[in-house]
């Protein structure tokens, strides 16, 4: 393998595992080699032998759960998170590895355990620091956060994801703001870096807080400037994809047969991000029949596998070829498989990951019990809440106003298929009638998913469950109401963007 000759390297580790099937080592690395060739199943397989057994070096532990991770074998990564070695493991680096494993799965209050462990064995630099503080977001600890957050920050690094999360935990004020310390700290850290970009994000944050509106403008054009060239979102190449998507699901996706109903079953909430889905999926979580799951990527993850085919894109050539020949069954039961262990023994797990609408017509098919709610908010409204949300690389195609409207644009044509192809299938949610009718549109909801009707799921403060997105400060503190036209300081600079929408 040091010398690339990937070929032989897999022929020696082939014939070591016919001898030795349980030799983790060489399993993993047969995992590694297929994932680089792009052959998932074959990878899938040798992840899944490497941990058939439980294994006692923490090392070889982290290194098989993020292998398992990588294959879409999420329900076998928790469950090997869950072995004794992981339990008498002193080590601060190998447990802050495993704390990010069940960050990636989704149990928070197991991932900040595990990350005070790694402090208490000696591990205390700014990464951890750092991401103890966004664990402590997720979780609701809101003050915590903040004292952890500024630990991390007191390192005297340009720690720019630090200040733009410390920037969202509170509202600041004139007495008590960051604004000079994150402007000292732009001479840390390169123009053209993402510590910069997040810097910016931080100082527009508080900036807007402190009613400053045309500086902070500027600090959020420059961070949105510097995300968009470092990571250049191709929107014809976009539109492209999405157009030939439609076409190549222009068929019924209707699925006529789906018998009876075997075990929980999902409600998938979908929609653009900051488009209301953290609300409904805590509103939703509350119900005694309803646990919330997080933002599983699982339903891409199982489409890739069925189609043994790597891809970190939403949409590519291979999915587009891939569809003829697809088992629709088997890819539910693969779905239901890896994410139905989060519901326990309730009758329904929300699946809360907005980007889902690129395959609604595809869960409709292949999940026939499936309840899918889809987020509409007003395009003003949640077009400015992409463009001032900092989202890493997550989505390229907000850091920029004409790639955000033709996003945008794509999206609602996008739903508009869905809904041509699977009627019936997909239950509209208005943003706006959520938040100023809760008790009539929940009613709505609930009837939507066969759900009986409890009224005290609209109180927020009863949902303990972690949220792990960048509402999570906003949902802690209950429904706003004040979340409409938060644009108009900024009208003249979003313009362009109104104009193209239009």
């Amino acid at each position: 393998m040091a010398a690339n000759r990937a070929t032989e390297a897999q022929g020696v580790l082939k014939s070591l595992v016919a001898l030795q099937p349980h030799h983790v080592q060489a399993q993993l690395l047969l995992c590694a080699l297929c994932h680089g060739e792009g052959r998932l199943r074959d990878a899938s397989r040798h992840a899944l032998a490497a941990t058939e057994r439980p294994i006692d070096d923490v090392s070889l532990l982290a290194n098989a759960v993020m292998a398992l991770l990588r294959t879409g074998d999420v329900q076998r990564a928790s469950e090997c998170l869950r072995w004794p070695a992981v339990h008498g493991c002193n080590s601060g680096p190998l447990l802050a590895r495993l704390a990010s494993a069940q960050q990636m799965i989704g149990n928070h209050p197991q991932a900040l355990a595990l990350l005070d462990r790694a402090i208490a064995c000696g591990l205390d630099t700014a990464d951890v620091r750092y991401l103890r503080g966004v664990q402590l977001t997720f979780n609701g600890r809101m003050a915590d956060a903040e004292i952890e957050l500024e630990s991390c920050l007191a390192r005297g690094t340009g720690y720019g994801r630090a200040a733009v999360t410390l920037a969202r935990i509170r509202k600041q004020t004139p007495a008590h703001n960051h604004v000079e310390g994150i402007r000292a700290r732009f001479s840390q850290v390169a123009p053209d870096s993402e510590d910069r970009a997040t810097l910016e994000f931080a100082l527009y944050k508080e900036l807007e807080d402190l009613g400053e509106f045309e500086s902070a403008w500027d600090a959020l054009a420059r961070g949105n400037q510097v995300m968009r060239l470092r990571l250049k979102h191709e929107a014809t190449r976009a539109r492209n994809l999405v157009s030939r998507w439609i076409a190549r699901t222009t068929g019924s996706l209707q699925n006529t047969e789906p018998g009876l109903p075997d075990g929980p079953q999902p409600i998938f909430v979908i929609g653009m991000p900051r488009s209301g889905t953290t609300l409904l999926d805590r509103i939703l979580g509350n119900h005694s029949q309803v646990v919330p799951a997080g933002e599983l990527g699982d339903f891409a993850r199982q489409l890739r596998w069925m189609l043994d085919h790597v891809s970190d894109e939403a949409i590519d050539v291979t999915l587009l070829a891939g569809l003829n020949d697809l088992d629709w069954q088997a890819l539910g039961r693969r779905y239901l498989h890896q994410t139905r262990w989060r519901a326990g023994d309730a009758r329904y797990f929300v699946d809360k990951l907005p980007a889902n609408y690129v395959y609604a017509g595809l869960i409709a098919r292949a999940l026939p019990h499936a309840k899918i709610l889809h987020l509409v908010r007003d395009p003003h409204d949640v077009c400015f809440s992409n463009y001032r949300a900092y989202f890493g690389a997550g989505y390229a195609y907000s850091y920029g106003l004409d790639t955000l409207a033709s996003h945008y644009q794509d999206y609602r044509r996008l739903m508009a298929h869905w809904h041509a192809v699977v009627p019936g299938r997909i239950h509209d949610v208005h943003y706006d009638q959520l938040v100023r009718e809760p008790d009539a549109t929940i009613r709505s909801v609930f009837d939507a998913c066969d759900l009986p009707y409890e009224p005290e799921c609209l109180d927020l403060g009863r949902n303990r469950a972690p949220v792990a997105t960048i509402s999570a400060v906003q949902v802690h503190g209950g429904i706003r109401t004040s979340a409409f036209e938060e644009w108009r300081p900024y009208e003249t600079q979003l313009a362009p963007l109104f104009s193209q929408l239009a």
